[in-house]
């Protein structure tokens, strides 16, 4: 039997992302559209004769072990095959932390799907998603195997959309990272001084192209984000003024997607950005 596994654990973007009100739950509904990228963090897996999860972690601060949503993940897997055996996870960071680009969701999927494999695939698919998405939101699209895709609800419920050509992109990721709950926190704020967005009326067909989704594109968070924190307004500014044809923040921040036509324009628009507003990162979209 497989006694290692390894596995990339690519970053997300949100092309789109509309935020509603609380339901019964507590959580916020939402109307987003995910899209892969080629950031990624490094997995590896190791199968070990005694039971336990272990986590190795090189690249960035993520918090105390036993809060990890890998061991979270890992715990789940072998919980639910019988504890007949352990792991020890090697995990390298590569994505950004509290930047909007889904990089902790990505590890808990690539962990989850990982262990199964040791197991022997012992819990099928339908399974794991749901264990994904007591995760979190964003995970079940990451275990889904889509590169694209429409989420709503909590995010949690996904439809894969066809693929389109990858394109050319930046991700600008600033210092300061955004605990989601403070931006969630920050958007209630606004939303009881002003109605919010309605929901979209969500056409496949409109979907195919990225022009199409260009014009679509829009994020709730960016406004209370960048009222509380100017210099993400100031990164954004400089972002959209590199000539992108599709630019928005990603999820709740503060990590900022930008989308280009063809990889000149994307060098041209990297040498224009220099360093003083965060990482800056060329990656492909889609």
């Amino acid at each position: 039997m497989t006694a290692e596994l390894s596995a990339l654990a690519p970053a997300k973007v949100n092309l789109f992302l509309r935020v509603f009100g609380k339901m019964a739950d507590g959580y916020h509904a939402i109307e987003t559209l995910f899209a892969l990228t080629t950031l990624a963090d490094e997995l590896r897996v190791e199968r070990l004769t005694e039971p336990g999860v272990g986590l190795d972690v090189s690249g960035a601060d993520t918090g105390p072990v036993g809060d990890n949503l890998v061991v979270r993940a890992a715990r789940m897997v072998l919980d639910a095959t019988g504890n007949h055996f352990g792991v020890r996870i090697g995990l390298t960071k590569h994505i950004p932390v509290r930047a909007g680009l889904g990089g902790g969701s990505s590890d808990a999927a690539q962990a989850l799907l990982l262990v199964n494999q040791l197991a022997g695939n012992a819990i099928p698919r339908h399974e794991l998603l749901q264990m994904a998405a007591r995760l979190g939101s964003d995970v079940p699209f990451f275990v889904s195997g889509a590169r694209m895709a429409l989420g709503w609800h909590r995010g949690e419920r996904t439809l894969r959309l066809p693929a389109i050509p990858a394109a050319p992109a930046i991700v600008l990721a600033p210092a300061d990272g955004i605990a989601t709950a403070e931006a969630y926190g920050w958007l209630d704020t606004v939303r009881h001084e002003a109605p919010g967005r309605g929901a979209l009326a969500l056409d496949l067909d409109a979907l195919q192209t990225w022009g199409d989704i260009a014009r679509m594109a829009g994020n709730d968070f960016e406004s209370p984000v960048f009222e509380r924190r100017p210099p993400l307004r100031s990164a954004f500014e400089k972002l959209v003024g590199t000539g992108p044809m599709l630019c928005r923040m990603s999820g709740s921040g503060s990590a900022m997607v930008a989308i280009y036509r063809t990889t000149g324009d994307r060098e041209d628009a990297v040498m224009m950005l220099g360093s003083k507003y965060g990482r800056v990162l060329a990656v492909e979209v889609g």
